[in-house]
């Protein structure tokens, strides 16, 4: 069930992608080069941008259905882990499952949204033909043009408040303590928001593991593996004067990797630690 969940929020995902990038489409906008292109046909266009919001909602409830339906009778129970703490959602009641089946499409949007931050904070200016630039701009808006110490404080403060707003709903259906006074969401908000950084882990990791296999397996002049190198690049430049390569074999890829899972890791134990250790 945990692997239907994950499938399904990324057909979630592009359904929203897709939502955004509809208006930008750059075939609706552009002057037509012969006379024949002009001709339209008579009938109106039954495709409109609320489809894919409206598909995307049929979605999140068609598969809450399921989870309630076949979840129940699996004694299956859907959990989201917040890093500091991790929610479970009964698939007995087809409330808690509609619940978790948003909770779940917008965790993962959520890690979306805070690897094209990373990325938006770790590309250099680029031209506007740079896919990468183009993808992250599409979906960014404004955001991406912000300074980086803004930027760099956007998932602390973005997820705090999400936590904040969704606490007492959790409260109510007794998935999480009900807060026992105004401060306590707010000091929890805080910690699940310092948490939200621990999903830049994963695509540190990826870009780091990619940057090594590309670097003694050539695999072309593709844009793809550009965007690696220059990702990479990024993320190494505070080792550029600490001598990690031996002959051929370069290991600062390598110590990024430990360190990222190593301070994670503690990030995470002391987060737990810190949010447990707050008045329920």
């Amino acid at each position: 069930m945990s692997l239907i969940d994950f499938i399904l929020n990324l057909a979630g995902l592009l359904l929203w992608l897709n939502w955004r990038a509809v208006r930008f489409d750059p075939l609706a906008k552009t002057t037509p080069a012969t006379l024949t292109a002009t001709l339209r046909r008579a009938a109106p266009s039954r495709f409109k941008r609320w489809h894919l919001l409206a598909a995307l909602a049929g979605l999140l409830l068609l598969r809450a259905l399921l989870y309630w339906k076949i979840g129940s009778a699996l004694n299956w129970t859907g959990t989201l882990d917040l890093g500091a703490i991790t929610l479970s959602f009964r698939s007995d009641f087809f409330g808690r499952t509609l619940l978790f089946s948003i909770c779940s499409f917008g965790l993962a949007m959520a890690v979306f949204f805070l690897w094209l931050l990373l990325l938006s904070l770790l590309q250099p200016p680029a031209s506007a033909s740079d896919s990468l630039q183009r993808l992250v701009r599409l979906q960014l808006g404004r955001v991406d043009n912000w300074p980086w110490p803004v930027k760099a404080a956007l998932p602390l403060v973005a997820i705090a408040c999400g936590w904040w707003l969704m606490s007492w709903p959790l409260g109510q259906w007794a998935i999480v303590p009900r807060p026992a006074s105004a401060v306590q969401p707010m000091e929890q908000a805080l910690v699940i928001g310092l948490g939200s950084y621990l999903a830049w882990k994963y695509l540190i990791v990826a870009v780091m593991m990619l940057h090594v296999v590309n670097s003694y397996v050539y695999f072309g002049n593709h844009a793809f593996w550009n965007h690696v190198h220059v990702l990479a690049r990024r993320l190494l430049l505070p080792l550029r004067r600490v001598p990690l390569r031996v002959a051929r074999v370069d290991f600062a890829p390598v110590l990024v990797i430990a360190v990222v899972f190593f301070l994670s890791r503690l990030m995470e134990t002391g987060l737990t630690a810190l949010y447990a250790k707050l008045p329920v």
